[in-house]
């Protein structure tokens, strides 16, 4: 069984899940522990409270983009976009370190949760599709092929110890005076 869905993954391919962090859960239940003394409390009518934390609950697990061999895959709080890489004119960065598809006809599609450290994952997923800005990747690394010369690491070789120099003076021992 496990074979096969090995087997199955292998051929889908490399695939990359950009989200925001489970962390952001902790902070919503923290705002849940907050809103409860006002919502529950003697003045009545204000249970309406929990809709923030459930509303930041539902963004949170909605919100990703995925990327895959085919393309992109938008995901949003009320909706999805599959966006293949056929149809893709580019990527557009904007001042927050914020990364936009651009799509044939120069409409622009927020890539939600996708930063600027991220334009290396994404060349390697779209297989050379899209070229990686930072220069990180080598062409034979997008293509899926690693080059000869990374194929067998060789072991580093053991850091010497520094020798001390002609104007250092020797010690003996831990008390600090120079040997004699």
């Amino acid at each position: 069984m496990a074979k096969k869905q090995q087997d199955q993954r292998a051929d889908e391919g490399r695939k990359a899940v950009f989200r925001i962090p489970t962390t952001a859960y902790l902070a919503i239940g923290l705002l849940t522990v907050c809103v409860t003394p006002i919502a529950l409390g003697e003045i009545g009518g204000f249970q309406w409270l929990y809709v923030f934390p459930l509303a930041l609950l539902v963004f949170v697990a909605r919100t990703r983009t995925v990327a895959n061999r085919e393309g992109l895959q938008v995901r949003t709080v009320f909706g999805q976009r599959d966006l293949p890489w056929s149809s893709l004119k580019g990527l557009a960065i904007t001042n927050k370190a914020r990364v936009r598809a651009v799509l044939g006809d120069d409409t622009q599609v927020a890539l939600p949760t996708v930063r600027t450290r991220h334009l290396p994952v994404l060349a390697l997923v779209s297989e050379g599709k899209i070229k990686d800005p930072s220069g990180v990747l080598s062409d034979e690394e997008l293509a899926g092929h690693k080059p000869a010369a990374e194929a067998a690491p060789e072991p580093s070789p053991e850091p010497a110890e520094p020798k001390p120099s002609a104007d250092a003076e020797q010690t003996s021992g831990g008390d600090g005076k120079p040997a004699e």
